[in-house]
């Protein structure tokens, strides 16, 4: 019974740390001022219906005859969920070692605290984007809705881990932060978000495969449009690679965690 109360008050401890950290960080990125907070959603709101507006009015070709609108907002908003958390958590500790002389604050809470707000952000946009396109008549809603969280969840689950990762990667050397941006701007048109998998050659399917994120886009566009595509994914493949990537962030967390020195 002690061992249940102890973990119960530490994990209340932890839900507090982190929430005030969560706020601070949302009132450091965004302010008090114009519409504060709501540049949680409406910034990445603001990149995918761009993507979709251009999209459109070039009519450019994704390799099938499902909705531009529908396929932008599936595709784009899945990149926003992962892409942008590596930018976040890299050289987030120095900022914020000043807060490292409390005696309940991690390292871990740093990087929870903002993914909270990047990985909250992009799901409130893919959320209201959705209804507001279905509501439109742009769009039609997803025929599976649990396709399409189970999808999102992996997809996440892939960021957070491997944004953790790359955030401790990044306090043992410079390259990371200086890497780290080309990288992201390959993966982009790799990804997933900008085609279907049963578009490509079956020798390019083989080889986009190999990524893991194409299996969570995939998912989640199998959600969207059911019957109208078919889709390939390996679950069992992105939750293997999702729970190295977590086993190596935590060792890395560990390691760098034992270096800090707060200021």
């Amino acid at each position: 019974m002690a061992t249940v109360a102890n973990l119960s008050r530490a994990w209340a401890i932890q839900r507090r740390v982190i929430g005030a950290l969560f706020i601070r960080e949302l009132l450091t990125r965004f302010g008090r001022h114009n519409i504060g907070f709501l540049w949680l959603f409406v910034e990445p709101m603001m990149f995918t219906v761009g993507v979709t507006i251009l999209w459109t009015a070039f009519k450019s070709t994704h390799g099938s005859n499902i909705p531009i609108t529908a396929f932008a907002v599936s595709g784009y908003s899945s990149v926003l969920l992962w892409r942008n958390m590596p930018s976040r958590c890299i050289l987030a500790i120095q900022p914020n070692l000043s807060l490292m002389y409390h005696r309940y604050v991690k390292v871990i809470d740093i990087f929870l605290a903002r993914l909270l707000v990047e990985g909250g952000g992009a799901t409130l946009s893919f959320i209201i984007l959705t209804l507001f396109f279905s509501y439109m008549g742009w769009m039609s809603l997803p025929e599976d809705v649990l396709k399409v969280a189970f999808g999102w969840f992996m997809l996440a689950w892939f960021g957070c881990s491997f944004a953790i990762f790359v955030g401790c990667l990044a306090e043992e050397t410079e390259l990371v932060e200086k890497l780290w941006h080309p990288i992201s701007y390959f993966l982009l048109p790799v990804s997933g978000a900008a085609y279907i998998v049963d578009a490509l050659p079956p020798a390019f399917q083989k080889v986009v495969l190999i990524l893991p994120l194409v299996h969570g886009v995939e998912l989640v566009r199998e959600g969207f449009f059911g019957s109208h595509i078919r889709a390939h994914y390996d679950m069992g493949y992105l939750a293997t690679i999702n729970a190295v990537l977590t086993f190596m962030a935590l060792v890395m967390l560990r390691r760098v965690g034992a270096k800090v020195v707060p200021e």
